[in-house]
């Protein structure tokens, strides 16, 4: 294999609901598996899940600490929103679509998992906002260290 794969190591309260959560809600494949770690494959990258004995910390809003995934392509962001709609997976932030009409427009969405980790899903309309644009000093949500728990009804909100 001559493939460069990203690794992330994150702390959960059990197996069973990660489990749940990574595979059967997002599609994640299950590689090794002990009772207190369990690797998932995010998107052709890796990812390991293990179990802490000391109660996690609850952010308080999307920063500092988020992970997922950027699609290049949208109509595979567009496939894991059905997914995650159909699996009735519960939303941190609902979909929206960020700095709007500008090169730095992108749709997105956040989840958060079992054990509190959140996560961001989003895909940009135009692929040099991925790591340039940057004559534009925009990052994120002015908003983004308050929690904004979403229900389960989803319009795509802009920005």
């Amino acid at each position: 294999m001559n493939k460069i794969i990203f690794h992330l190591a994150f702390p959960v309260v059990d197996i069973a609901s990660t489990k749940s959560f990574y595979v059967d809600g997002l599609g994640c494949l299950v590689g090794r598996e002990s009772p207190k770690s369990i690797i998932l494959g995010f998107y052709g990258h890796q990812i390991v899940a293990h179990v802490v004995e000391d109660a996690l910390q609850v952010q308080k809003g999307i920063y500092p600490r988020h992970f997922g995934i950027v699609f290049t392509l949208e109509n595979n962001w567009m496939a894991l929103l059905e997914r995650v709609q159909e699996k009735r997976l519960k939303f941190y932030q609902k979909p929206k679509v960020r700095f709007v009409d500008t090169p730095l427009e992108h749709r997105t969405f956040f989840l958060i998992d079992p054990s509190g980790n959140i996560l961001e899903f989003k895909h940009y309309r135009f692929d040099t906002a991925i790591f340039g644009e940057t004559d534009f000093h925009k990052v994120g949500d002015e908003n983004g260290y308050a929690p904004e728990l979403a229900d389960q009804e989803l319009d795509l909100v802009k920005v």
